[in-house]
């Protein structure tokens, strides 16, 4: 596993290793780190598969029904803004896309505000053929200027979005995890209906953690009762997920 720190390096074990020696405190709880894989042959698979294909073709039709609508959202300084909200919310409920201002737990029900999008939400609905994307001057932004921007907002982002991209090809809802301490909460059906059952954090795959990072994040995310998922992208395999959870040694 290239990327993540050990003694020896490419050995998923090593995680495992490191997580346990940051865990002193709680001597029998150590991490199961699990390769999502496959062809791991060192680890428990545990992979992230599709949801099934009725459901994935269920929000698969609704992106492309948006398709028509004419669907405009505008760049004011960082964020992008739906104004319209009869199409802020067909957006909003084509997948939870986005988020109504001034509504802290928004539902599936119609609702008279804007609808405010992320960077990553805003490219993934232009590569849908939904959205176009305005500056404040009215003119079009290609999905190269909005990725160029994004860059200058959001660390490392086209490596999070493409992981955004992945679940979200998954039929999964992805939301932002920074109240979780995560890039992403990953849910099957949404919040509200659901509750995120992953938390994604992205990381570069050169990046070094510590085993007290893991240990960190992995007992944040298990006080929420969720899986927490390292994704990293690899040019050799594409992007490589691995989940933690707390097992009694």
């Amino acid at each position: 596993m290239r990327g993540f720190p050990s003694g020896q390096r490419g050995q998923p074990e090593a995680l495992v290793a490191q997580a346990y020696a940051g865990s002193n405190p709680v001597p029998r709880t150590i991490f199961k780190g699990v390769f999502l894989e496959k062809n791991s042959s060192k680890l428990e698979e545990h992979k992230i598969e599709a949801l099934e294909s009725q459901e994935l073709n269920k929000r698969k039709s609704l992106l492309d029904n948006l398709k028509k609508e004419g669907i405009i959202a505008e760049l004011v300084g960082n964020r992008i803004i739906i104004w319209d909200p009869d199409k802020g919310f067909k957006v909003f409920a084509a997948g939870f896309f986005g988020k109504p201002i001034g509504i802290p737990k928004p539902r599936i029900e119609p609702f008279k505000r804007p609808l405010e999008i992320s960077f990553f939400e805003a490219l993934y609905l232009m590569e849908k053929k939904v959205l176009k994307v305005k500056d404040v001057q009215g003119t079009d932004l290609s999905q190269n200027k909005l990725i160029e921007l994004a860059n200058s907002y959001i660390h490392d982002f086209e490596s999070k979005y493409q992981v955004y991209r992945d679940l979200r090809e998954k039929g999964f809802v992805v939301r932002p995890g920074l109240k979780f301490g995560s890039d992403f909460a990953v849910y099957r059906y949404g919040p509200g209906i659901d509750h995120a059952p992953f938390l994604v954090t992205v990381y570069p795959s050169d990046t070094k953690l510590l085993g007290i990072d893991l240990v960190r994040a992995g007992r944040l995310a298990t006080s929420v009762r969720k899986k927490w998922v390292i994704a990293t992208i690899t040019h050799e395999r594409g992007i490589k997920y691995f989940v933690f959870s707390w097992f009694k040694a």
